[in-house]
């Protein structure tokens, strides 16, 4: 077994891997395995839903459970592997996720089934940061930079193929297992991931790394899920004061991390959240842009995927297939995202969060016009072909933008923080835009109807409809935002 390491002076001075590109693209399969679920189970919703009879907050907590597990230990994560080697932390996230997943697809009531998706979020998380830390090493140059995009593109669209592909599984109901599938196909691919992953992928670690911070790493965690647990509960408990604690001393405790973390005069230690690297406005005003685009696109397709079965009668598979228009909508502006990026700069990432706004809108618009009429999802197709592109233009150049404006000695950290961003605004979108739209539905009976949730189609329609503001808000938001990047975003030599 070879074993590279690596310093910000010495980065791009050794030969290359000569095994480099076959170790990305299995450590690309595994990190689009771990992606795919952060969607694949939201047409499964409905039918768990029905199957074991969940609340509205528990199927909320499916969703969210395994984002929050996914940012509460990502970036120590990364310093574990940067620091003890990286190749050992991706074969135990890919078999500990194959395990999660196996206890999901078994799972006999709501709580077991949120257990195992928070475990199977630790294991995605052991998992990812591996891949971008070890891309950095095995790549440079233009190299390097078509690595990143891979990854951004994939990243991208996981969110629209899982959708697909977790109604085509549930629908398929293989071997009887129906919503089940959605988690027990992970199997194959972990077991296979992780086979090849011990014969290809290259053990890589940084020589100065320091040790991680456990301790910072557990209140990060406690604060994120202190922020996230309001939101879902609240609601249903009449937004009790205990709620409104909980998020304030959430925040404060992050507020209090990254003070405590930027005073810090230990060298041994590797800061959580470097200050460094937040006085950078690229990668500042970046991650939040990402947090914010996470927040608007897991809150649509939660919402979204509930609408299409429940309000408008589509199977699992038929509401995946109307999710294709969105990526093929990314598909259409993805190759060339980054050559714009780099003649137009940050120009080109306002134009795609407008163009995902104006997607959003127009499906908004079209929702409140079939609330008078049963017209389908149809209507609907333009807007998801017009959001899609714009996601293209703004997320394929963003992790560029991101990791490229941050020094290699803190580069582990930026897309630990990078990354930790987007599944925690995952976690707030369900919770947030899933808590504006189950608080319109209106209560038909106890527990879940025969689309796995009270109410009437007319009533989902009318909570779509109450959520879909707050899903175009976000991303004009995202899109002010981005007029904060540096002029000239993103180039070549970068």
């Amino acid at each position: 077994m070879t074993t590279t390491t690596t310093t910000p002076e010495a980065d791009g001075a050794a030969a290359p891997h000569p095994r480099r590109w076959a170790a990305a693209v299995v450590m690309m399969v595994a990190a689009l395995m771990d992606l795919l679920d952060v969607t694949i189970v939201n047409v499964a919703i409905p039918s768990i839903g029905r199957d074991l009879g969940a609340s509205e907050s528990a199927l909320q907590w499916i969703v969210s459970a395994y984002l929050l597990g996914f940012a509460a230990t990502l970036i120590v994560a990364g310093h574990l592997g940067d620091r003890y080697g990286r190749k050992a932390l991706f074969l135990v996230g890919a078999a500990g996720f194959g395990l999660a997943s196996l206890a999901c697809g078994i799972a006999q009531s709501p709580g077991q089934l949120v257990a195992a998706r928070a475990v199977q979020g630790v294991m995605a998380a052991l998992l990812m940061p591996q891949v971008l830390g070890s891309f950095r090493t095995l790549f440079r140059g233009k190299e390097r930079g078509q690595a990143f995009g891979m990854y951004g593109a994939v990243a991208g669209f996981a969110s629209a193929i899982g959708l697909l592909l977790g109604g085509l599984l549930t629908d398929a109901d293989l071997f009887g297992w129906g919503w089940r599938s959605v988690f027990l196909v992970n199997i194959p691919v972990a077991v296979a991931t992780f086979v090849a992953g011990a014969v290809l992928v290259p053990a890589t670690r940084e020589r100065s790394a320091g040790r991680p911070d456990v301790l910072g790493s557990l209140v990060l965690a406690g604060a994120l899920v202190a922020v996230v647990l309001p939101l879902v509960q609240g609601r249903t408990n009449g937004w009790p004061v205990w709620g409104w604690v909980c998020l304030g001393a959430g925040v404060a405790a992050l507020a209090g991390l990254g003070v405590a973390e930027g005073r810090r005069c230990s060298h041994r230690v590797v800061p959580l959240l470097p200050a460094r690297a937040f006085k950078l406005p690229a990668f500042s005003v970046g991650v939040l842009v990402q947090l914010l685009f996470s927040v608007g696109m897991q809150g649509f397709f939660l919402v979204f995927a509930i609408w299409l079965q429940g309000s408008e009668g589509y199977t699992p598979m038929q509401a995946g297939v109307v999710t294709v228009a969105f990526s093929v909508g990314g598909f259409l502006t993805a190759p060339a995202a980054d050559g714009l990026a780099v003649r137009f700069g940050r120009l080109v990432l306002v134009a795609g969060a407008l163009l995902m706004a104006g997607g959003f809108a127009w499906v908004w618009s079209a929702v409140a016009d079939a609330s008078a009429a049963h017209s389908g999802a149809w209507p609907l197709v333009p807007g998801l072909v017009v959001a899609g592109a714009g996601l293209g233009f703004l997320v394929v150049p963003l992790v560029n933008v991101v990791l490229s404006a941050v020094p290699g000695d803190i580069a582990g950290g930026a897309s630990g923080i990078f990354s930790t961003a987007q599944q925690f605004g995952g976690a707030l979108g369900a919770a947030a835009i899933g808590t504006v739209f189950f608080g319109r539905v209106p209560s038909g009976g106890h527990g879940p109807s025969e689309h796995g949730l009270s109410g009437t189609a007319s009533g989902l329609t009318d909570a779509l409809g109450a959520a879909m503001p707050w899903v175009v808000a976000v991303f004009a938001l995202c899109a002010a935002l981005c007029l904060a990047l540096p002029r000239r975003a993103v180039s070549h030599a970068e």
